[in-house]
């Protein structure tokens, strides 16, 4: 259970590191934007300033859930994790609305100024910074199996798009093509939109006891290949968090004894850790009739 802790310890790591990130290039956008009149990169750095609500949510979320099960959670915080996510996927969507809304009335709008190069080149160097950090979490996300850092990854990466279409939009206004800026817009806030709703799909499935019917027959393999099992009267598992919660009814020689039964629980608990990774698992046994 240690291991556990200390894997949501590094990934509250990862969101720290977004944090950090976003305060940066939030600053660099902002300045910049200002210096070398560019509308595109003031709206990439203010979403940035949005971004850090949603990192700071993860963050929240992956420290409530290193809170030890108590009285009244059993099981532990772990979903807590999964509602960080959640809650990321609403404010991802609300950027991504509100970038889609913002390009639409900009491309209606009348000539605006054009932009300086150089922001341009800011757009483009924060782009591949926020690259980096999308990299990081994404990696110590699969390593450490976490639901929330890998949205916290996900909204990294939709933000180096946005920086990357502030980019093309600024040097299609030094062509005289100002619609780009609201052509590439529009193609990243729906970007972002549709991460947010794959977040929020995933992010519910899971609250709501979902689970993927092929892992499931996978399980049940496991547990039916175990000596002393003769048939498996009905098989639930659910998702708390990045952990498997499984329940199990077993049917086995009714002349068997207590002991022998608690054997064939014990082997079962051994091999679903063992090839599955599954801490958790209640096995009922019955007489096979």
């Amino acid at each position: 259970m240690a291991d556990i802790y200390e894997d949501i310890r590094k990934g509250e790591r990862g969101a720290w590191v977004s944090i950090a990130a976003y305060l940066i290039l939030s600053s660099l956008k902002l300045i910049s934007g200002y210096l070398f009149a560019s509308s595109a990169l003031l709206a990439d750095g203010f979403n940035n300033l949005t971004d850090i609500v949603a990192s700071l949510a993860v963050l929240i979320g992956l420290r409530i859930s290193r809170k030890p099960p108590d009285s009244d959670h059993a099981y532990g915080h772990f979903r807590a994790e999964t509602v960080a996510a959640l809650v990321a996927s609403f404010i991802m969507a609300m950027v991504g609305i509100q970038v889609i809304v913002e390009a639409v009335r900009s491309l209606f709008e009348g000539a605006k100024a054009t932009p300086q190069l150089w922001s341009a080149g800011v757009a483009l160097v924060c782009a591949v910074a926020m690259f980096g950090v999308y990299i990081y979490n994404k990696r110590l996300a699969q390593q450490i199996d976490n639901n929330a850092l890998m949205a916290a990854a996900k909204d990294n990466f939709s933000d180096a798009m946005v920086s990357v279409g502030a980019a093309v939009g600024i040097v299609g206004a030094q062509f005289g093509l100002p619609w780009m800026d609201s052509a590439a817009a529009i193609a990243v806030g729906l970007l972002i939109s549709k991460t947010a709703w794959d977040i929020f799909r995933d992010s519910t499935y899971r609250l709501t006891d979902g689970f993927d019917e092929d892992r499931l027959m996978d399980l049940r393999s496991t547990i039916a290949r175990t000596p002393g099992v003769e048939g498996i009267k009905d098989l639930k598992a659910r998702v708390h968090g990045n952990h498997v919660l499984v329940d199990v009814v077993i049917e086995v020689n009714a002349e068997l004894t207590v002991m022998e039964g608690h054997h064939i629980s014990d082997s079962i608990e051994e091999r679903m850790q063992k090839m599955h990774n599954i801490m958790n698992i209640q096995v009922h046994v019955e007489p096979k009739a």
